[in-house]
């Protein structure tokens, strides 16, 4: 029998699936940890019930553990199912029909710490995916001074602070709000909070001393029931649906599929359609396993065989051909209709995370379609054409494909929360083409548009050692050394910067006229290749005579080619200094008087 036969109510009502969502230090784990270990002490230990990747907490247990914050009777819901994939946060962009996997999130932020990446990264997947959530501000009992109250609801472990403890906390609470409001959303302590609709509820826990667990508990508990009754409502005995969590092999049974079911029943011997790499895979359920209860694993038995579960449950499925099944598609029993129509449900499904691809671009592997999904609109808001976009671990034919890239800077691979095959590893080593590899999108994204930046930048600099560059200098009074053969003269640089072996021109009636080249520069007598702007140096100049050709005074110039001239006005006008950029525009100035179009 599965869990939501149990009582008449709840063969419509579902349990909501709560995902937990934050920074990777921050206590997702230990808070889902505390709620599960908080369930075992307080009622008998199979009140609650480990699923495969969740975890089912019934309605009465909530009741004993939130205490007066939750009256059963209150509640139509039978409880509350956690997805718990550790260290996995990239669930939290796993898809169900029509949206996020799961009906609620918690985010959970240290409350000293504030946003951190991964927090950032899970505001925008709730942002974009509309899932209601509730701030869980963990770690309260690190508050300097705190008095900790095991178990309490977090108001009456509030009464027991000292008043320092508690100003404290408030400080560090209302900058999280602050924190919050950056970023578009209305929040404040839960028990303030009148529209959870409209503002989102904080809630100070600690997953150490359980304190504000009741409080948690009792806000999902009231959220569900007030505003997603509607959603909650299954019909049981309908074919069931469900999203894949993840493929794994496991002895005995090949690859089998972790799997949450959110709506209907799944039975052993079911015929059923699953996302695949390729196409749909069709198949049939051989057994459907749940994992064995604490007390009784044995090595060699780590599941119970069951004969069907319906929805909300975390399930493994074990089932032939498998192996191209990908994790975050959907999964539909086929039931009485006709498999050509699930089939095409399943495409529908899929066709909605299409990524859109170039011709040029990276190549992309996430782990879940949904964080592949996350990855193209990241990448899109970034202007980072994809060429190939797919979920799974980096193989070889990922290196071969990204090395085929036109240009450099898309000769890459960015993989989220995916291992590289070994044989692949061996390609990467042996080609140019880069991995990026992260569990953060966007630190992947900014890792990969430094690299783009920095490659971009070796480039001009490339470019702007072989471009002639415009100098405008001055031959100083009483500064003539040597008439001719070279001339050597001293002069002051007025903007750009003098190099050796340039031409040197001077303009005479609005034309430029070459009088020579320069063939030495000194600086205090030492004998140098440039001088910058404000520098004074003597410089020697093969081809003219001292009071022919140049005198003291002129304003002489380096003679910058058309076609290097718009190189620089038009592609490197940024990355050369101000007083370069002076010089340029006088010289184009000059030319554009006697011809407007030079340098175009």
């Amino acid at each position: 029998m599965s869990d939501t036969d149990s009582t008449s109510q709840s063969d419509t009502l579902r349990t909501p699936i709560v995902a937990v969502l934050g920074h990777v230090d921050h206590g997702k784990t230990s808070l889902l940890d505390k709620v599960r270990g908080s369930a075992v002490s307080e009622g008998e230990a199979g009140a609650i019930t480990q699923h495969i990747g969740a975890t089912a907490v019934p309605l009465d247990t909530v009741s004993q553990m939130a205490g007066s914050l939750v009256n059963p009777d209150d509640f139509d819901l039978p409880g509350l199912l956690f997805i718990d994939t550790p260290g996995h946060h990239s669930f939290s962009t796993l898809r169900s029909r029509g949206g996020a996997l799961a009906d609620i999130a918690i985010l959970v932020v240290d409350v000293n710490d504030g946003f951190q990446p991964q927090t950032e990264e899970a505001i925008d997947i709730l942002k974009r995916t509309g899932t209601p959530f509730i701030v869980a501000a963990n770690k309260v009992d690190t508050t300097p001074g705190w008095n900790p109250q095991q178990g309490e609801p977090i108001q009456k472990s509030l009464e027991a602070q000292s008043s320092r403890a508690k100003s404290k906390l408030d400080e560090s609470l209302y900058e999280l709000i602050g924190q919050l409001s950056d970023r578009g959303f209305s929040s404040d302590f839960y028990w303030r909070v009148q529209n959870f609709q409209k503002n989102i509820g904080v809630v100070p826990v600690s997953a150490m001393t359980g304190e504000g667990i009741p409080d948690l508990l009792g806000v999902l508990m009231g959220l569900s029931q007030r505003y997603m009754k509607d959603e909650m409502a299954i019909d049981v005995a309908g074919p069931g649906y469900g999203t894949v969590l993840e493929v794994k092999e496991e002895r005995g049974f090949g690859a089998t599929l972790d799997v949450v079911l959110y709506d209907g029943t799944i039975r052993a011997g079911d015929t059923i359609v699953v996302g695949g790499a390729n196409e749909p895979i069709v198949t049939e359920v051989r057994a459907l396993l749940q994992p064995r209860p604490n007390a009784e694993i044995r090595t060699e038995k780590r599941f119970d065989k069951v004969d069907e579960v319906g929805a909300a449950a975390g399930v493994k499925i074990a089932a032939p051909d498998l192996e191209d099944a990908m994790a975050g598609a959907p999964v539909r029993v086929v039931g009485d209709r006709d498999v050509d129509e699930v089939i095409r449900e399943v495409e529908a499904e899929l066709a909605d995370i299409e990524v859109t691809t170039e011709e040029e671009g990276v190549v992309v592997k996430a782990d879940t379609l949904g964080s592949l999904e996350a990855m193209a609109n990241a990448l899109q808001e970034a202007e980072v054409p994809i060429l190939r976009a797919e979920v799974g671990d980096i193989a070889p034919r990922d290196v071969a494909v990204a090395s085929t890239a036109r240009e450099p800077e898309h000769e890459v691979i960015l993989g989220f929360n995916v291992d590289v095959l070994s044989n692949a590893q061996d390609e990467l080593d042996t080609s140019d083409v880069k991995l990026f590899d992260d569990d953060v999108i966007y630190q992947l994204i900014e890792e990969y548009e430094e690299y783009v930046d920095e490659m971009k930048r070796a480039q001009q600099e490339t470019i702007l050692d072989k471009i002639v560059r415009p100098c405008r200098f001055r031959i100083l009074e009483d500064h003539v050394f040597r008439q001719n053969n070279p001339a050597v003269v001293g002069v002051e640089v007025m903007s750009g910067t003098i190099k050796n072996n340039m031409n040197v021109v001077k303009w005479e009636d609005g034309e430029p006229n070459r009088v020579g080249q320069l063939s030495g520069i000194q600086e205090q007598g030492e004998d140098v290749s440039s001088a910058r702007a404000g520098s004074r140096v003597s410089v020697a100049i093969d081809g003219p005579t001292v009071g022919r050709q140049i005198d003291e005074g002129d304003e002489l110039w380096i003679e910058v080619p058309e076609k290097h001239a718009k190189i620089l006005e038009q592609e490197l006008r940024d990355d050369i200094p101000v007083d370069e950029l002076e010089a340029l525009s006088g010289y184009l100035d000059k030319h554009r008087r006697r011809d407007p179009f030079w340098g175009k």
